[in-house]
């Protein structure tokens, strides 16, 4: 196979329509455009999504949902994650070296999820009670 003998599978690109051909052509005198107004007419500007006046439906559907912004900035570490750091002590900036967080966390949290064999000291990281208890069980500390 060369790259000049490649072609598209057959049917898969369909010919481009020219409109304003004639009647036989199927798109002929107004070509495709219906009959008058603002979209009829060449260069006829309107924005996305907008109808004519009538309210959008972008805007008349209810809004749902909700982004935290704190989201952003606080970021969650399984325990079983921290046996990754080769750090003597575990900090954010550690956890930010491992990839562990988001570049631009701010507060990080070790939840239990997973076992640690190894004992870690945690420096200025919040832990849940059963994280702490497992940190501890393993021979390590949390510091504030």
């Amino acid at each position: 196979m060369r790259l000049n003998t490649i072609k598209p599978g057959p049917g898969s690109r369909r010919p481009r329509l020219r409109v304003g051909r004639g009647a036989s052509a199927g798109q002929g005198k107004t070509s495709g455009r219906g009959v008058k107004g603002q979209r009829a007419r060449k260069g006829g500007y309107h924005k996305v999504g907008f109808e004519g006046g009538q309210m959008p439906l972008q805007r008349r559907l209810p809004k749902v949902g909700f982004r935290s912004a704190i989201k952003r900035l606080h970021a969650e570490v399984r325990l079983h994650e921290l046996a990754l750091v080769d750090a003597a002590v575990i900090d954010l900036a550690a956890l930010k070296a491992r990839n562990l967080v988001p570049a631009h966390t701010e507060q990080a949290k070790v939840m239990l999820s997973g076992e640690l064999k190894k004992a870690v000291t945690l420096k200025g990281i919040a832990v849940t009670k059963g994280a702490r208890a497992a940190i501890e069980a393993a021979g390590g500390k949390v510091e504030a």
